[in-house]
């Protein structure tokens, strides 16, 4: 019989090592300077308090200066820290190679500058190893969030995303902070699908993650700005709102077909939406008795508004607040929807669905007022809850099947009213 005297080195060979539950990238263009410091403190942060096997990828990509010697000397020197080069320069490209490459659970991401406070690292893959949720974002716009940054900056962050909301791109709070996590298998399907290899690319990703069905979590973070960040606000401004109207224009024409992805990885829908009444008679219902609150509601207010303005500055304040009000009551007790998600887009279509209410509300006192010069007060009152109740059942009509549709329901508002298949955590 042959046998073999087993050493050292040939048992190592035989050691199986498991791939590490976290991978945190970070992506890095010309940093020689300040790459030390940061990977360093990232290494000891992660070695001291995070409890699973971890890695951190440096995906450098394109620089001109000493970024991959640099590099490449902690990495022979601090285990854990892994280099990936990349010949052509992007974020975006950056963020896919890596992540596409990594044999991690969970892949995360961060600015080299380490802006945000680490202390919410663990806060943020938390809902990821455990299965929870699939994708995980850093806000530095939440109520708790303390962020420390130049008004100029502030600014252009903010109107930024409520750009996105405004535009439905996304309803994520703060979309372009450099802190985000995902779990593999959602990477998997879904960076293929991602065109942008820039600075774009963290919205691009969320764009599709919503309309796919993922859970997304959002972690309020603390924020430092870095004085010598390099970033070219001005092109990043132009390439994210070019980026906008690509993907407006990619849903508009159906060029881009979500259905596959939502069947293969998106949660399902609750079968009957929390609290959502069980058919359309009783929607109707509800929907009734809100409609007979607003309108008397909306009376009070005219009558109010009356004796202080004009008939028409009376009935579009009197429109205005409980449109409003309507909205949010309806979406809440006649559709069973809960949560944020998607409740911002609900007031901008109700509010459209308010104008309709307007103009024929308006008409109708231009017509009364045509007719019947001077009519008393009584008769404009009339004439309102007669063509209120024509904007009522319009109302209902676009709540139903614009507004509140199912299939928005299960796709915008899923991370908030829906429930995920089983999924293992990672170990």
């Amino acid at each position: 019989m042959d046998t073999r005297l087993l050493t050292a080195d040939t048992l190592s060979e035989l050691v199986v090592v498991p791939p590490p539950v976290l991978d945190v990238v970070v992506p890095v263009h010309n940093e020689q300077a300040g790459l030390e410091t940061s990977l360093r403190r990232l290494h000891a942060h992660l070695t001291a308090t995070f409890p699973y096997p971890f890695r951190i990828t440096v995906a450098e990509n394109a620089s001109s200066d000493g970024t991959v010697a640099a590099a490449r000397r902690i990495a022979a020197e601090l285990p854990g820290i892994e280099v990936l080069v990349l010949s052509e320069p992007g974020r975006g490209r950056a963020l896919r190679t890596a992540w596409l490459a990594s044999d991690a659970a969970v892949l995360a991401y961060m600015d080299v500058d380490l802006s945000t406070d680490l202390g919410a690292l663990l806060p943020l893959v938390a809902p990821l190893i455990s299965g929870h949720s699939d994708l995980s974002v850093g806000s530095r716009l939440s109520s708790s969030s303390r962020v420390v940054r130049g008004p100029k900056r502030e600014f252009i962050s903010r109107s930024y995303n409520v750009l996105l909301r405004i535009t439905g791109t996304t309803s994520v709070s703060d979309a372009q902070c450099g802190f985000k996590a995902i779990r593999a298998d959602a990477a998997e399907s879904l960076l293929p699908l991602v065109e942008d290899d820039g600075w774009f690319f963290d919205t691009e990703l969320l764009w599709l993650a919503e309309r796919a069905g993922l859970r997304i979590h959002e972690v309020p973070v603390d924020w430092i700005d870095d004085p010598d960040s390099r970033v070219d606000i001005v092109a990043t401004a132009r390439a994210d709102l070019a980026g906008i109207v690509r993907l407006r224009r990619s849903r508009s024409a159906a060029r881009l077909s979500l259905s596959d992805l939502r069947e293969g990885i998106g949660r399902r829908p609750l079968a009957q939406p929390v609290g959502a009444p069980s058919n359309v008679w009783t929607q109707l219902g509800v929907f009734a008795a809100i409609g007979i609150v607003s309108t008397l509601a909306y009376l009070l207010l005219f009558m109010g508004f009356r004796s202080i303005g004009t008939a028409q500055e009376a009935n579009l304040g009197a429109l205005l607040v409980t449109a409003c009000a309507n909205t949010a009551a309806n979406r809440r007790l006649t559709f069973g929807l809960r949560g944020r998600a998607g409740a911002f887009r609900a007031q901008v279509q109700g509010l459209l669905v308010f104008v309709c209410g307007l103009v024929l509300t308006s008409g109708s006192l231009v017509w009364l007022h045509a007719v019947a010069p001077g009519a008393p007060r009584l008769d404009e009152v009339g004439v309102l809850v007669a063509a209120t109740g024509m904007a009522t059942v319009a109302r209902f009509a676009l709540f139903r099947g614009w507004v509140f549709r199912t299939g928005r329901a299960s796709v915008d508002d899923v991370r908030s009213t829906s429930v995920g298949r089983a999924r293992s955590a990672a170990a």
